[in-house]
């Protein structure tokens, strides 16, 4: 986690910006969450729990900050609340299932798209940055009780 959170004030230092402390436990929370999808306000809760006089607003600017500098993800799967994954630098490498009756997010870890989006970008001259595939439909406990 040291190397990361070092690795994230390089690149904001070569930007022009910093790491401040408040950034900083902002980077942990998501870091020791990686495999969730949390909300800014799940964020949020989580940062209370260690910089008390946080404000909601510094969650919301740091998670827009980190977007910018792509250290992070924004998603939405169907609630209408943008959730947060760390290391979208680091390429796009998986898709994601969505329970559409308790919500449970599962990642499909490899890239299902890589040849659709290869032959689309060819016959629509077209250069593609990234792209998500979000599926619908129910988990295994969801399916069993239904």
């Amino acid at each position: 986690m040291k190397k990361v959170i070092s690795d994230v004030g390089e690149r904001l230092r070569a930007k022009e910006s910093k790491l401040t402390s408040r950034r900083e436990v902002v980077l942990k929370v998501l870091l020791e969450n990686r495999d969730k999808h949390l909300s800014a306000e799940e964020v949020y809760n989580l940062v209370k729990l260690k910089a008390p006089d946080m404000g909601l607003a510094t969650v919301y600017r740091t998670l827009d900050l980190f977007q910018d500098f792509d250290l992070i993800h924004a998603i939405d799967f169907g609630d209408g609340r943008k959730r947060y994954e760390i290391g979208a630098g680091e390429g796009h490498n998986h898709h994601h299932l969505i329970c559409v009756k308790c919500g449970r997010i599962i990642e499909v870890n490899e890239d299902l798209l890589d040849e659709l989006e290869s032959r689309v970008s060819k016959q629509n001259d077209f250069t593609i940055t990234d792209h998500q595939l979000k599926i619908f439909g129910y988990c295994k406990n969801c399916a069993c009780a239904r």
